[in-house]
């Protein structure tokens, strides 16, 4: 008799009043509630027996494969690969006393699971050596379900972790990478591929527990030449190498996939493991300056390009750029590059040169006709219809403003967009206006069609 017979068996001895095909139906409402993935036949007969009010005794196997593991299980071993570990956090239980816990994600060749370490299990010696794709074996612990129903094992008092040296059938992380371009829908546990698709910005702002909370944002390009937004919760730019170049490849270990208002996006967390291509120490960077600006809070915005006409927006936090204006070029040593973001600070070495090779902002204009999804143009165009400011609803329920003008050149008519704060980017233009508009993004509108898109470095110069 299997397992999930013998279990089975003793429920339908505790509760004689229920038949066998009674139990089968409560099983598939459970897994049909749950949602596919989850929830095994053996895990599922548990949380109709704690509905019942009947404790089942466990199984006297106890060392199972991840896609076996139900709720209420005891004394477990399983063997896995660790996908990602989380850092220590401590928090307080509502009577104040204080608790560690360590989050874990652990996959082995059919499914995975999230692995809970509380207190002194958060600091098992040798865990800080422990890395993704390294084979362990998690003994003596317990399952609970998580806040979705789906079985999640904990390290107690009585569990340990152990490295495991033999051989595996359980696939290595290079055997599970896929790319951002294969991607769909609420998948969890990801191990994704791509290259960085422009900027990488760092967001900051107050959770929902009032407390103040960073996170990274930026995009990623598959094979396929489309790229989907990424937002790392609980991440900042200690996490990157101080220079990264432009289509810098990328792997993002423990991640899910949701549906987003601009589409399919990519989040991840503090255990999320980020591998980016990149260098510990920056080098030269030669830029001509495209536009000027100062931000809100004194500091100064500028759009350049190299040679190979990049574009770049520096963020000069100590006004080094003061004395420089449209058109020079510089040469500077940056204190960060990521991606096309390039931050100079106080230790920033910057100075004034004559390159004959630099192109020219003229140089960077694009015909409408040319422009392709996925790249960033620079246009010079006539506005057929004034911006048109309004506020709209997202699926989530935020307001958000939203300003678009349609525009030509002799080649052809494009819509040009602003979300948030870039709105405000097209306001004071009219009908008539010839403009040239650096920097904005060209990708498919709500309607399919390709649209321009204003981002946080674009700039819009009236030419009349």
């Amino acid at each position: 008799m299997s397992n999930f017979e013998e279990l089975l068996s003793k429920l339908l001895d505790a509760a004689p009043e229920l038949s066998r095909s009674v139990i089968e139906d409560r099983i598939k409402e459970k897994k049909d509630k749950i949602g596919s993935g989850y929830l095994t036949d053996q895990g599922a007969l548990f949380l109709v027996a704690s509905d019942l009010g009947i404790s089942l005794e466990q199984s006297q196997k106890t060392e199972i494969a991840l896609k076996d593991l139900f709720v209420g299980a005891k004394e477990v071993t399983v063997e896995s690969r660790i996908l990602n570990i989380s850092p220590t956090k401590q928090f307080t239980k509502k009577d104040g006393t204080p608790f560690l816990l360590r989050t874990m994600t652990v996959y082995d060749s059919n499914s995975t699971a999230s692995v809970k370490l509380w207190d002194e299990k958060a600091n098992l010696p040798g865990i800080e050596e422990l890395k993704p794709g390294d084979l362990v074996k998690i003994i003596k612990a317990y399952v609970k379900s998580d806040l979705t129903g789906s079985p999640t094992i904990n390290m107690g008092s009585g569990s340990t972790i152990e490295p495991v040296k033999s051989e595996s059938s359980i696939p290595t992380l290079d055997s599970i990478t896929v790319d951002v371009g294969t991607a769909k829908e609420d998948q969890k546990d990801l191990v994704i591929s791509g290259t960085i698709n422009g900027f990488i910005n760092l967001m900051e702002f107050t959770n929902s527990r009032g407390q103040p909370s960073k996170a990274l944002k930026f995009r990623i390009k598959g094979h396929d030449g489309n790229s989907l937004n990424v937002v790392l919760w609980g991440k900042d730019e200690s996490i990157l190498p101080r220079m990264i170049g432009a289509n810098a490849k990328v792997r993002l270990l423990g991640v899910r996939t949701k549906a987003g208002n601009m589409g399919l996006e990519i989040h991840g967390n503090d255990a999320t493991v980020v591998e980016i291509e990149g260098k510990k120490e920056v080098e030269p960077v030669i830029i001509r300056i495209l536009s000027i600006d100062d931000t809100n809070s004194g500091e100064k915005i500028v759009l350049g390009m190299d040679k190979s006409k990049n574009l770049f927006r520096i963020t000069d936090v100590a006004n080094q750029l003061t004395s420089f204006t449209q058109d020079n070029v510089i040469e500077c040593m940056p204190s960060k590059v990521f991606g096309n973001i390039i931050r100079l600070d106080q230790d920033s070495f910057i100075r004034k040169i004559e390159d004959e090779k630099m192109p020219n902002i003229s140089d960077l204009r694009t015909k409408i006709s040319e422009i392709k999804e996925g790249n960033e143009y620079c246009i010079e165009a006539i506005i057929l219809k004034a911006p048109d400011k309004r506020e709209l609803q997202t699926k989530s329920g935020e307001n958000v403003t939203l300003s678009e003008m349609f525009v030509e050149d002799d080649s052809g008519q494009i819509w040009i967009k602003g979300w948030r704060e870039q709105a405000n980017l097209l306001d004071n233009y009219g009908l008539g206006d010839i403009v040239s508009v650096l920097g904005v993004n060209a990708k498919a509108g709500l309607e399919g069609r390709i649209e321009l898109f204003l981002k946080t470095y674009s700039k819009i110069i009236k030419k009349n």
